[in-house]
């Protein structure tokens, strides 16, 4: 206190405290000031997080339904519980009440409660989506500790139907759930819907005073697929019999509406139940959608391409006789045979016998760029759109890249990939009368108001006229009814379609070896079709016909019936199950006669003798400078992994050995 103020007079006293009340009032304000206005955001803040806490409201997921309205997935609502571990009565009488009911270790949640004690948090979950019946018990114990949320648990009342189409659902960014395969991830968006917030205010002691909504959560939509359960019911059944009675390794089948692109079907085996975290020992392929994501040769089924293009852009009619060689051709320094030998056929016997020699003159006749032209155009090289994650684009090489003997062993279905999908929307332009339509799997959206929205058809491009279309339709017909194709005809419906048999290269041991990417693709009926049936049997021990045209008839038999399609054959026209079945599907080259064929398979050779030659022979890079590898592998156009520097030293494949499409070329340089 100033000295003056002690001395002063009465009067003198009193201005002096005044001044001081002035001061300390200024004082005072501009702290209030300081607290009140420049500090308010953030004092706010703290006292909100102290006093209120924000939880949010997961929204109701939307159900994937199929054409029919039946549930493929579906969201069902069950209790969370939590408690606020600072208003518990006794932390250790909580955790031996909570723990037995919801199967929870004792020891483990009390130490849970006990570190979010000490955390001063005022929420802790004691576990998420319990059972109706757990969640009876514990309100009945009426503890007014013990909260609950109303959260929802994803189920798949189908199990395996359809699995890797609809795909799964679960923790994947964080502790958020989301799509994580299939249309479930591919649709998170619409599926999902909107979050809500509720805010809780909590006292001085953490117990809850209000609760309320401040944003509502808004439900997913509702989501039609365009499959049809009972459809996709026969894929999936007829697909796992045929891999389980050791058909083949792995396997897939489309079912498509030719006129609109809707997905009838999608079936893959190995398959799984969605309803089921993935499991220790689990088949890594079981999950992965090989329709869409697993590129293969097709083989002589890419035929069709081959004569539809040349029924496009030359003179050759079905009726034309292509000289077959007597079942072998000198192709630019490769030697190729067929199985059968043939001296000549009209090309429609040539598509129906699957003549290699033939398809490989009518390649030749229609030329390099038209084909590669035409190859684009039925969609090949390109992803179709299908509403899925993870769609490969398949391979088709530049023209560029083409060699001199290309447009020979692509003619008949080798040194270019493509998809089960790519297989059905090629087939459905044959199908359709001439139009490349985009595969859909969405048939309409549902909106929390009641409103469907029906998704539009895509708008088509033309591949070919509508005349070549139905001839290619009349040709593909001769296949089922006197070709390789004979097992897939149908009681009371005419079909066509195509064999496909592609040997499968081991990369480990650079050999072909005696399986083969099997496939039937085709369409019923004849005339106006309705579907188109892609099967894909991957590690076949037998060829298309034997194999993958039995699934086609048996599935198309079946969906033809639940779509109640007019029969246009007499219901007792036979369905050959047992016909014999001509093996003329592969390509075989080297030099001498073609080896024999035992039963069903063919007899594979390596590429120094009589083998199965599906792309350029690998050159001689021993001592070569990395540069002159480099330069000399584009120009072939094939896919080079180096190793090391200097000069090379050792190469795989070995020199002289066939590299066949997709694969690619390892070097190691040394110096």
């Amino acid at each position: 206190m100033p000295v003056e103020f002690l001395r002063a007079p009465g009067a003198n006293r009193l201005r002096w405290m005044a001044r001081l009340a002035v001061l300390w009032a200024l004082a005072v304000a501009c702290k209030v000031v300081y607290l009140q206005v420049i500090r308010f955001p953030e004092y706010r803040v703290k006292a909100d997080n102290q006093t209120e806490k924000k939880i949010r409201i997961e929204p109701f997921r939307g159900s994937i339904l199929d054409r029919t309205g039946q549930a493929l997935a579906m969201s069902l609502p069950l209790d969370s519980v939590s408690v606020n571990p600072l208003r518990l009565p006794d932390q250790e009488v909580a955790a031996g009440v909570l723990a037995p009911v919801l199967e929870l270790d004792r020891d483990q949640l009390l130490d849970r409660i006990r570190q979010a004690a000490r955390r001063r948090s005022g929420f802790l979950w004691v576990k998420r989506k319990i059972t109706p019946e757990q969640s009876e018990r514990l309100k009945s114990l009426k503890l007014d500790w013990i909260e609950f949320a109303r959260e929802s648990v994803r189920q798949y009342p189908k199990a395996t139907l359809a699995a890797h189409l609809i795909g799964t659902f679960g923790y994947r960014e964080g502790a958020e759930e989301v799509g994580t395969s299939g249309i479930e991830q591919a649709l998170e968006t619409e599926l999902r819907g909107t979050p809500g917030v509720q805010r809780v205010l909590r006292d001085s002691r953490g117990r809850s005073i209000e609760s309320r909504v401040v944003e509502q959560a808004q439900p997913g939509a509702n989501i039609a697929l365009t499959i049809d359960e009972r459809i996709q019911f026969a894929a999936d059944h007829h697909l796992r019999k045929a891999i389980q009675e050791g058909l083949g390794e792995t396997g897939s089948i489309m079912v498509m509406d030719p006129r609109t692109g809707d997905v009838l079907a999608l079936a893959n085996y190995p398959t799984f139940d969605p309803n089921q975290p993935p499991q220790d020992g689990e088949d890594p392929e079981a999950r992965s959608n090989l329709a869409v994501t697993a590129p293969f040769e097709p083989g002589s089924v890419f035929k069709v391409i081959t004569v539809a293009a040349a029924l496009e852009t030359t003179s050759l009619r079905p009726e034309t006789i292509i000289n077959c060689g007597g079942g072998v051709i000198q192709l630019f320094g490769q030697t190729i045979h067929d199985t059968k030998a043939y001296g000549a056929l009209p090309m429609a016997d040539v598509l129906a016998r699957s003549s290699n020699i033939g398809a490989i003159q009518v390649g030749l006749r229609v030329g390099e760029r038209r084909l590669h032209q035409y190859i684009r155009d039925f969609g090949f090289g390109d992803r179709t759109g299908i509403e899925l994650p993870g769609e490969s684009a398949g391979v088709v090489r530049k023209l560029s890249g083409w060699k001199k003997f290309s447009v020979g062993y692509i003619a008949m279905g080798h040194e270019i990939s493509t998809t089960t999908v790519q297989l059905a929307r090629a087939m459905s332009v044959i199908a359709n009368g001439g139009l490349l339509v985009e595969p859909r799997l969405v048939h309409w959206r549902q909106q929390p108001g009641g409103e469907r929205e029906r998704m539009p058809v895509a708008s088509a491009a033309r591949v070919l006229k509508p005349e070549t279309a139905v001839t290619m339709r009349q040709m593909m017909e001769g296949v089922v009814l006197r070709g390789t194709g004979k097992r897939a005809r149908l009681a009371g419906y005419s079909s066509g379609g195509k064999t496909g048999s592609a040997q499968i290269y081991d990369t480990r041991h650079f050999r072909y070896t005696h399986k083969y990417n099997a496939t039937f693709a085709g369409f019923a009926p004849v005339n106006n079709p309705s579907v188109v049936v892609v099967v894909t049997l991957h590690g076949a021990s037998q060829f298309g016909g034997a194999v993958a045209a039995p699934i086609f008839r048996d599935v198309a038999s079946a969906a033809l019936r639940v779509l109640s399609v007019t029969r246009d054959l007499p219901d007792s026209a036979p369905s050959p199950k047992d016909e014999p079945v001509d093996l003329n599907d592969l390509a075989i080259a080297g030099a001498g006669p073609a080896p024999p064929l035992p039963a069903a398979e063919a007899v594979g050779q390596d590429a120094k003798g009589p083998g199965y030659l599906f792309g350029p022979r690998v050159p001689d890079f021993h001592g070569k400078s990395m540069r002159a590898v480099l330069a000399q592998t584009m120009e072939l156009g094939m896919h080079l992994d180096v190793e090391g520097s200097g000069l090379a030293r050792t190469q795989f494949p070995p020199a002289g050995s066939v590299l066949p499409a997709g694969e690619r070329l390892r070097v190691q340089f040394s110096r």
